[in-house]
């Protein structure tokens, strides 16, 4: 803990000084241990304001329309939607084929698949701010946020885009860079595998009357997706990105190019994910400009990590390396917007949510002078409204807001004895994505880290469940000693602000106070007993001694509405 404090101090100092300076800005190099802003860089490629606002516009619609058109798995789009047209003509192989589908994974339509993705609707309109959504041809498309229609080198082509994972539906407001609750982007890629050996090219052309393009595409697709493996999450809401990567990787030849072979496909070398678990949820993007290291673990320590997650999407896509690294030198603009719109996002703020009274000030006030006592050393100082000069004509909303916030310039990676499965399972990773010629190239580093990152809490209200694997229901359980933390309770969509949403605890109603429907989900019962999502951790030495917890009930309740105005 005296390390994070030691680097608030040095980050604070490293602001003041450059306040004072009229121009003191250099775009991001990427390089390990760069020093970065303790205010954070939501400009990392110094753009001009114009250029940012434009660069970011363009990110988010590559975010919601994937940009990689050599991706490696994508369906022929106009076969892909006939196979769920209703029929105008007999075709027992059509028929074979949809309901073998049918019956094995309930799939009646296209928008059954995008359910099963995880996908959110897109709002009725664009909105505005941190949740403005931009819409695919100016107005609100059929499809889910999420689905891509791509032009592939063979047509038209339909996958999946990074807002699979990072657009979340927020009490109905949709949010880019807010981490989707229930993400099944990697499982449905597995599923492609399984699904692709059980339809041979034949019955795809003479099933769906593909043309000889749509044949071409498909073939690639099959090929491909001999080389993706990965592993099912422990419970809806985790993903298994890390397994994804690493266990695809180990398909292909141990050598620069990561080449794909009959014999590696064949023959996969063994990887410590295939038998242990490390599950982890998606990271919200708002929280990415103030670090410079990157994953919840902290292990990816140099290069961009926009660039970063495109190698790693690719990889779980069965891309030839060669056609990715070509992609990536000829779109350095989209990996720039991409950039522009992760590193400028902002978080939706609780008052948007809910009423000014839900909070006391007294209360908030308490929680800041917990909050600074016990836990800013590591995750930041967080300057309010109330304590301006100006403070006594300030309105509720204005008393409530961060005027200013320091992190550190040099990102923390800290034990605080949570589940360590997670940062243990990057063994599996780091060695093979660091021999790779294209991460070589682009300044790409793992590193393997004892703990995670103890993250800036910008927004953390809108980020529950908390820890890296959701093991811990709310803010109320997270500040309790963990040997009295919830084990077990279920979890659903954040639809509703009265019945889906705890506003006192900050988090998932449990118990009776949970939706009934919710009990019915069997993908939604989380039990913290197994492997991999314990809710240990967080507590000793930070607000607990001996397992009893300093703070009263008073307390708690006093520091979760505080962190709730951040």
């Amino acid at each position: 803990m005296k390390r994070c404090q030691l680097q608030i101090r040095f980050s604070t100092i490293a602001f003041l000084l450059a306040a004072g300076m009229t121009s003191f800005a250099f775009a991001a190099t990427w390089v390990q241990d760069e020093s970065i802003s303790a205010q954070g860089r939501s400009n990392p490629l110094e753009l001009s304001d114009a250029e940012l606002a434009s660069a970011a516009m363009r990110g988010k619609q590559h975010a919601l329309n994937y940009p990689v058109e050599i991706t490696g798995e994508a369906l022929p789009r106009e076969a892909a939607l006939r196979f769920f047209k209703p029929k105008t003509q007999a075709n027992p192989l059509i028929d074979f084929l949809q309901n073998a589908f049918k019956k094995s994974l309930k799939f009646d339509s296209f928008s059954d698949v995008e359910r099963m993705v995880g996908l959110v609707d897109y709002p009725e309109t664009q909105g505005e701010g941190v949740y403005f959504v931009p819409m695919p041809g100016g107005k609100r498309p059929w499809f889910k946020m999420g689905t891509s229609f791509i032009d592939a080198p063979e047509g038209s082509a339909i996958t999946f885009s990074c807002a699979s994972c990072h657009a979340g539906n927020l009490f109905g407001r949709k949010v880019i860079g807010l981490t989707n609750r229930f993400p099944r982007a990697n499982e449905f890629f597995l599923l492609g595998r399984t699904a692709t050996s059980f339809v041979p090219p034949a019955f795809f052309k003479q099933g769906l009357g593909a043309t000889e393009k749509e044949m071409e595409m498909y073939r690639r697709l099959r090929e491909n997706a001999q080389y993706i493996d990965g592993r099912r999450p422990l419970v809806r809401g985790l993903d298994t990105s890390l397994a994804h990567v690493a266990l695809s990787l180990s398909r292909r030849e141990d050598d620069g190019e990561a080449s794909k072979t009959p014999q590696s496909r064949a023959y996969p070398r063994d990887s410590m994910l295939k038998h242990q678990p490390a599950d982890s949820k998606p990271a919200v993007w708002w929280n990415v400009k103030y670090k410079n290291k990157w994953l919840l673990d902290g292990s990816v320590v140099a290069g961009n990590p926009i660039f970063t997650n495109i190698l790693w999407n690719e990889i779980g896509r069965g891309t030839d390396m060669g056609h990715l690294t070509d992609w990536l030198e000829r779109n350095e603009s989209v990996v720039r917007d991409l950039t522009a719109a992760v590193f400028s996002s902002q978080a939706p703020e609780f008052l948007d949510f809910f009423p000014e009274n839900h909070f006391d000030l007294n209360r908030v006030r308490r929680g800041q002078q917990l909050f600074n006592e016990n836990c800013s050393f590591c995750h930041g100082q967080y300057v309010k409204g109330f304590e301006s000069a100006n403070a006594a004509s300030m309105s509720q909303r204005e008393l409530l807001k961060t005027i200013n916030f320091t992190y550190h310039s040099n990102t923390p990676v800290v034990n605080v004895g949570t589940d360590a499965l997670r940062s243990e399972g990057m063994n599996a990773l780091a060695e093979p994505l660091n021999n790779l010629n294209v991460s070589k190239k682009h300044g790409i580093v793992v590193k393997v880290q004892k703990g995670y990152v103890p993250p800036p809490l910008v927004g953390i209200w809108a980020r529950w469940p908390y820890l890296h694997n959701n093991s811990v229901p709310s803010l109320c359980a997270l500040l309790t000693p963990s040997t009295q933390r919830p084990v077990a309770w279920n979890v659903g969509e954040a639809l509703s602000t009265s019945s889906d949403f705890d506003s006192t605890c900050n988090g998932y109603p449990l118990g009776d106070n949970a939706p009934k429907e919710w009990a019915k989900n069997r993908w939604g019962y989380f039990d913290s007993r197994r492997k991999g999502m314990g809710n240990q951790g967080h507590d000793e030495g930070i607000f607990t001694k001996d397992g009893q917890s300093k703070f009263s009930r008073e307390d708690v309740l006093s520091l979760v509405q505080f962190l709730q105005t951040l």
